[in-house]
């Protein structure tokens, strides 16, 4: 089942994320992120907005639709405060799952709930990897979180719902990591990399660039 399996991955999903959104500092916010058409900035509002749409569909079983309000406060402590409150209480309101299912009325249509969280493993995942690439911070999605992504994903994907998130397939080796698979199947080049080193802690990709994604 979707439910059990995206249940099981999202507490995963939003640890890995918050650990990405940990290295944006507001020198980051501008820079170019996997997603082409949003600066980092925008990319955390985008999933900020997203998280909030999720919450709502799966605690009261409706999304109400329409325009989201523009942050008041751009900076990057209050981005990621956001995010970090927003992902804890999508957490908190779609798991342990329900055992119920119940649809979910979005706009002119009813989508079950554990479709919504499944959506949420990825949406949360993926770019969680997308903020520590454009940070210049290796992160690898853990293997056991990308293979059950990769089991949830060839069904909520269409070519229409690609877009702007998320691009066509890319080749990539059959023996490479769950996560690099994961990657090229949502569009992304994981080894690409153009900018110079971040200093301080952790990983980092060597000079490369976001060109190719």
């Amino acid at each position: 089942m979707v439910n059990a399996k995206a249940s099981g991955l999202l507490p995963s999903a939003i640890e890995y994320a918050v650990h990405c959104v940990s290295h944006v500092t507001q020198a980051s916010l501008p820079r170019r992120t996997p997603c082409t058409e949003w600066n980092l900035a925008e990319l955390l509002c985008h999933v900020n907005d997203s998280l909030a749409i999720l919450y709502e569909g799966v605690a009261w079983g409706f999304v109400a639709g329409g325009p989201m309000a523009e942050p008041d406060d751009f900076s990057v402590d209050a981005l990621v405060r956001t995010f970090n409150d927003r992902a804890r209480r999508f957490l908190a309101a779609a798991t342990p799952p329900s055992g119920d299912e119940y649809g979910v009325a979005v706009a002119d249509r009813v989508l079950p709930r554990d479709i919504l969280v499944a959506v949420g493993v990825v949406e949360v995942a993926v770019h969680g990897w997308d903020v520590a690439f454009s940070c210049d911070v290796l992160e690898p999605i853990p293997a056991g979180l990308a293979s059950g992504i990769m089991e949830l994903a060839p069904d909520l994907l269409t070519a229409e719902s690609r877009n702007g998130d998320f691009g066509p397939p890319v080749q990539v080796s059959p023996l490479a990591a769950p996560g690099d698979q994961l990657l090229a199947f949502l569009g992304r080049r994981s080894a690409t990399f153009d900018r110079p080193t971040d200093q301080g802690p952790g990983r980092h990709w060597p000079a490369g660039g976001l060109e190719g994604i």
